[in-house]
């Protein structure tokens, strides 16, 4: 135990006085926290919908909607066009009548109009726009113009009530919500970013920690180590230090987000509580569940990393545990829309899926507490055996130098051994 304390100290060391480890991890949560705090000062109003910059709210307002004020043109062929209808179905845009279609498409090319409408009869126009954007929704909402258009003058025309007869198509219906145990879709997205997190502590630090080893092997220095310490105390220093290490550098950003969105929460409008309004017991079951598939991994990539004595062959060396990290990654990716199915009730108990599956259960579907416990107390012994197994094949290929060792012939040799 003294061992791997001496061995765990010094690499908690190399991590917390690596000045590029240390200004990444506080210029990240900086960042951060920056964006996070940006609507106290900057008038943000369009993406936000709440108005914070200024001395007078009402002010701001007005300014913002005479900044953000589109113009639009139009001519009308056929005489149907109602100006204050479309003021309403376009807020904060002004409309003006062209003299003809040239002039609309002379001011949409020279950019002085942000569309154009030439309207050539009752039930068509032609649309001039300069760039159409994915998001352009201007011609669906012409068309839903044009077609008030022709109600309120067939109306007109045959002597009918449009207001009783809109009343009777668009009767309005009213309902509460009552969720009772978790809305899915609200979850989903924050479920998604912390599935990505997980994954990326697990291939960065799990590769860095493969890097260490190997770097160890290839300049000589772990013949000096396991003489004045075992392997086991080697192996399982590296991988706790990591741990801590990504613990540390992700819980600092995580949490500097978190803490800043709580505080400024209300100048974004709640817009982003779909990813940073994040419930108590699923940050916890992240925490866990997180932790454990990390060190589960990790264990495996130090093995991964004694196997080999070049650095050029470490890639070859984990493709394997990348194949299944990779493959568990996405398919997990592609369960959270069904957290109720069989496939993510089995991988939620697997330890090379549960780090990210039985979190996601947690927050987004039913999940009985008998379940949480029994796939944690799974994952804690797995971590326990590739430990174990870890540093059996880290003890074996400390010493074997030259081509890489198959991970096949390395378990034969070890079942070999013990008998």
């Amino acid at each position: 135990m003294r061992k791997f304390g001496i061995v765990l100290k010094y690499e908690l060391k190399e991590y917390f006085c690596n000045k590029a480890f240390m200004g990444l991890t506080i210029l990240l949560a900086a960042i951060g926290m920056g964006l996070l705090f940006l609507p106290r000062f900057i008038d943000m109003s369009n993406l936000t919908g709440v108005k914070i910059v200024g001395d007078s709210k009402e002010e701001s307002e007005d300014a913002t909607q005479e900044e953000t004020q589109e113009k639009f043109l139009y001519v009308d062929q056929a005489g149907v066009v109602r100006e204050e209808v479309l003021v309403q179905m376009f807020p904060q845009s002004s409309w003006q009548k062209a003299a003809d279609e040239e002039a609309v498409r002379a001011a949409v090319e020279a950019q002085e109009a942000e569309a154009g409408f030439v309207v050539t009869s009752p039930t068509s126009y032609i649309y001039y726009v300069y760039n159409k954007s994915m998001q352009d929704s201007d011609a669906m909402m012409f068309e839903q113009a044009l077609k008030m258009f022709y109600r309120m003058d067939y109306c007109e025309t045959s002597g009918l009530n449009l207001d009783e007869i809109t009343s009777m198509f668009d009767v309005a219906v009213t309902m509460d919500w009552e969720i009772i145990n978790k809305d899915t879709g609200s979850n989903y997205w924050y479920c998604y970013t912390l599935v990505i997190l997980v994954f990326m502590l697990i291939v960065y630090y799990g590769q860095m920690i493969a890097v260490s080893i190997t770097n160890e092997k290839s300049n000589r220095a772990i013949e000096v180590l396991v003489t004045s310490t075992s392997p086991n105390s080697l192996l399982f220093g590296k991988v706790v230090a990591g741990a801590v290490a990504g613990v540390f550098q992700m819980g600092l950003i995580l949490g500097a987000v978190l803490a800043a969105y709580q505080v400024n929460r209300e100048q974004w409008g709640g817009m982003l509580d779909m990813l940073l309004h994040i419930p108590t017991e699923v940050l916890l079951a992240f925490g866990f569940f997180g932790l454990g598939g990390y060190l589960f991994y990790a264990f495996l990539y130090g093995a991964m990393g004694a196997l080999v004595s070049k650095m050029e062959d470490i890639s070859k060396s984990a493709s394997g545990l990348m194949v299944i990290v990779m493959a568990v990654y996405f398919f997990s990716l592609l369960q959270l829309t069904n957290v109720e199915g069989t496939m993510i009730k089995v991988l939620s108990f697997l330890p090379i899926s549960s780090y990210s599956t039985m979190f996601a259960r947690i927050a987004m579907g039913t999940v009985e507490a008998w379940e949480i416990v029994v796939s944690f107390l799974i994952l804690v012994l797995s971590i326990l055996g590739a430990g174990f197994l870890g540093a059996k094949l880290y003890r074996m290929g400390t010493l074997r130098y030259g081509n890489p060792i198959k991970l096949g012939t390395a378990l034969k040799d070890l079942s070999k051994n013990e008998n």
